[in-house]
């Protein structure tokens, strides 16, 4: 009799597990169990940013890079603000050029060595302020680079946003789309329009075999793999990282405004799901 409780423990401590939507390599990346696709979602990891400062234990602020995107990334506290249970991720001017050269700073966040995933359903909430030069995204890369260096692991653009536009890209890349040239076999990115005004929700279905972009819900944009193509069309099958940046210029969205900053992406929570 005495054995019963530590029975009843086990089983139901296995069945528990059993449950589990996903395993976890490395204590934080979280690779999706086979067979899930017909099943339903569940949270599996999530930010609400409702703090007055950044959970460290989730997100690295993202430091700056010689890419159009991360030229002007810094950790510097007037890029960051947490208001009304919302992370507000700011472009600025530059007010202090003695220390930091560069006329302008943007706030970043990635979640790289901390979080990733390995399909599943990712969605973020939030609110787009427009500017000219102004570059918003919400993206992913490859965690642990299982093909090599850049491009070969791939990008997902889950939103990209630019200046004033009613639209967003949701887009892929990889070798395939830009060594190869392969943007159209299949197509590699789409559009959506949008209210910049209200926040909206932003979100990426990932299966084996599909890239599903969502936006409110809806689907907007599929990316298939593909047979008999050169293999690099997906690399897509490895656990990759989040990244949420308020960006300022570049080749792609142009010149800054300097009288149109401050800009932020107001981004109220992330849910990702397996």
């Amino acid at each position: 009799m005495k054995l019963f409780p530590v029975i009843l423990f086990l089983l139901l401590f296995t069945s528990c597990n059993q449950q589990k939507p996903y395993t976890v390599e490395n204590r934080y990346i979280f690779i999706q169990n086979a067979n899930r696709s017909e099943k339903e979602w569940e949270l599996v990891w999530k930010d609400d940013f409702n703090t007055t400062e950044l959970d460290t234990q989730k997100w690295t602020k993202i430091p700056p890079n010689n890419a159009d995107w991360g030229k002007h990334m810094s950790d510097d506290p007037a890029c960051y603000s947490f208001k009304n249970g919302c992370i507000y991720l700011n472009g600025i001017q530059n007010t202090d050029t003695i220390s930091d050269s560069r006329p302008y700073l943007t706030g970043g966040i990635y979640t790289k060595g901390k979080f990733a995933f390995q399909y599943g359903k990712i969605e973020i909430c939030a609110r787009l302020e427009n500017a000219r030069g102004a570059w918003p995204a919400m993206w992913m890369l490859a965690e642990q680079k299982k093909y090599g260096n850049y491009p070969r692991n791939g990008e997902i653009d889950i939103m990209e946003h630019l200046n004033y536009e009613t639209k967003i890209y949701q887009t892929t890349h990889s070798y395939y789309t830009l060594e190869l040239g392969q943007k159209d076999n299949p197509p590699h990115g789409g559009t959506a329009e949008i209210d910049t005004a209200a926040f909206n929700v932003f979100g990426l279905a990932w299966y084996p075999d599909r890239l599903e972009f969502l936006l409110n819900g809806e689907n907007t944009f599929t990316y298939p793999r593909v047979a008999d193509v050169d293999s690099t069309q997906w690399p897509y099958d490895q656990p990759f990282y989040i990244l949420i940046d308020q960006q300022l210029g570049g080749s792609w969205v142009g010149e800054i405004t300097p009288e149109d900053l401050p800009v932020s992406m107001i981004v109220d929570w992330v849910k990702v799901y397996q």
